[in-house]
C-alpha cells in the first residue's frame, strides 16, 4: 500500500505531536516539519530524525544541533498533503499564497476561521462530509470536546438546546508570556465563539456557550446543560460515554477528582508525554433533571485535536472509511477501543 505523504507545517504544541503521531501510523510517511526559530523543539526533531524545512526569510543553517533537509518549496514538492500548524491567521494566509495556487491539500487547524476550509472536522461527527476535500479545519480544543459529547447525547437521546460554558485554561504549561496568574477573564461577547464553531460541525445543534479564562495551565473544563428530546437515564448516559471511543469517563471515588489528578492518570497509563487525547467526564458531575441532562468535562488542551489531524489526513485523501480510520488511529496512538453504543 502506497503511504501518505505528510508535511508539517509549525513544529509548536499541536505539530511536534501531529508529527509524532504520523510516524507511527502504518500507512503515512512524515517527510518532514517546516523551522521558522531556533530552539528546542528544533533541535529535538533532529534528534527523532526528522527533516526540517526552513521557511522563507528565515536562516537555520550553522545552527548547532540540527541540520537543513531544504526549503519549504522543496518540502511542498515532495508532499501529498500538509497539515498545517502555524499560528492562526498564517496558516489562511498560507493557503491564499502557496496551497491554491499549487493546487495542494491542506488540513488547518481551529484557530482559524471556518471559512478557511471546504468544511470543519471533528472524526466521529462528519468524517463523512469531508471526505476528499481539498482543505479541511480540524476545530479547536474545546470545540472537539463539545463535538465529542454532544454528538453522542444527540444521537441517543435528541437535542433541543445546549448551554455550556467553558472554564479555559490560561495557558498551556510551557507558556510563561501568558495569563491570568492572578483573575478571571471572562469572555465578553455573548455567545463565545464556541457555539457557532460547534454548529460548524453539528450542523442542527443549537448551542449557547460562555467561556472564561482562569490561572490554571492544565486543562480546560466545561460545565454543560443539554435539554433533550427524550428523558435522559442517569445511569444510561453514563454508560454510553464510557463505551465511546475517545470519551473517558474519570471516577471522584478513585480519586480523580481534578484536572491535576486527570494529568496525573494520564501519565501512569502510559500516554505519550503524559498527554490525555480522551475527553473525561466525571461520573460524579453527570445529573439529570426532567429532560436536561448535566454534565462536566476535562479537556486536554495540547492533545485532543491530535488524533483528529491523523483522520483528517485519511478524510481528505478519501482512502477509508470513518470507522477504518478512526481504528487504526486509536491502535497507532494507544488510546483504548470501546464498545459501540446502539442508538
Amino acid at each position: 500500500m502506497k503511504k501518505i505523504r505528510v508535511g508539517i507545517v509549525g513544529y509548536g504544541t499541536i505539530g511536534k505531536r501531529v508529527a509524532d503521531a504520523v510516524r507511527l501510523q502504518e500507512d503515512m510517511e512524515l517527510v518532514g516539519v517546516t523551522g521558522r526559530t531556533y530552539n528546542w523543539r528544533i533541535r529535538s526533531a533532529h534528534r527523532k530524525g526528522i527533516p526540517i524545512y526552513v521557511i522563507p526569510g528565515h536562516d537555520l543553517s550553522g545552527r548547532p544541533g540540527i541540520s537543513i533537509a531544504g526549503t519549504f518549496e522543496e518540502l511542498l514538492g515532495k508532499v501529498d498533503i500538509v497539515v498545517d500548524t502555524s499560528p492562526k491567521k498564517i496558516g489562511a494566509d498560507n493557503k491564499e499564497k502557496i496551497y491554491i495556487p499549487r493546487k495542494m491539500k491542506a488540513i488547518f487547524q481551529g484557530g482559524e476561521k471556518a471559512k478557511v476550509a471546504e468544511c470543519s472536522f471533528v472524526a466521529q461527527c462528519n468524517y463523512d462530509e469531508c471526505r476528499g476535500k481539498q482543505f479541511i479545519r480540524v476545530v479547536s480544543c474545546n470545540t472537539t470536546g463539545l463535538c465529542r459529547t454532544l454528538n453522542l447525547v444527540h444521537k441517543k437521546y435528541g437535542i433541543k438546546e445546549v448551554y455550556a460554558t467553558m472554564i479555559r485554561r490560561g495557558a498551556d504549561p510551557w507558556d510563561v508570556d501568558n495569563g491570568p496568574i492572578n483573575g478571571i477573564i471572562p469572555v465578553l461577547e455573548m455567545p463565545s465563539h464556541h457555539g457557532p464553531d460547534v454548529q460548524s460541525v453539528l450542523h442542527d445543534v443549537k448551542i449557547f456557550t460562555t467561556a472564561m479564562s482562569v490561572s490554571t495551565t492544565l486543562m480546560h473544563v466545561h460545565t454543560i446543560i443539554a435539554e433533550c428530546e427524550k428523558t435522559p437515564v442517569l445511569d444510561e448516559v453514563i454508560a454510553a460515554f464510557n463505551a465511546t471511543s475517545r470519551i473517558r469517563v474519570v471516577y471522584n471515588e478513585s480519586k480523580v477528582g481534578s484536572t491535576a489528578e486527570i494529568m496525573e492518570l494520564a501519565k501512569d497509563i502510559g500516554y505519550a508525554r503524559g498527554d490525555m487525547p480522551e475527553i473525561c467526564i466525571w461520573k460524579e458531575a453527570v445529573g439529570v433533571v426532567g429532560n436536561k441532562l448535566l454534565y462536566m468535562q476535562a479537556i486536554h488542551q495540547e492533545s485532543d485535536v491530535v488524533c483528529e489531524n491523523i483522520d483528517a489526513i485519511r478524510a481528505a485523501m478519501n482512502v477509508m472509511s470513518a470507522e477504518e480510520s478512526i481504528h487504526k488511529t486509536n491502535m497507532a496512538l494507544g488510546i483504548p477501543e470501546r464498545d459501540k453504543i446502539e442508538n
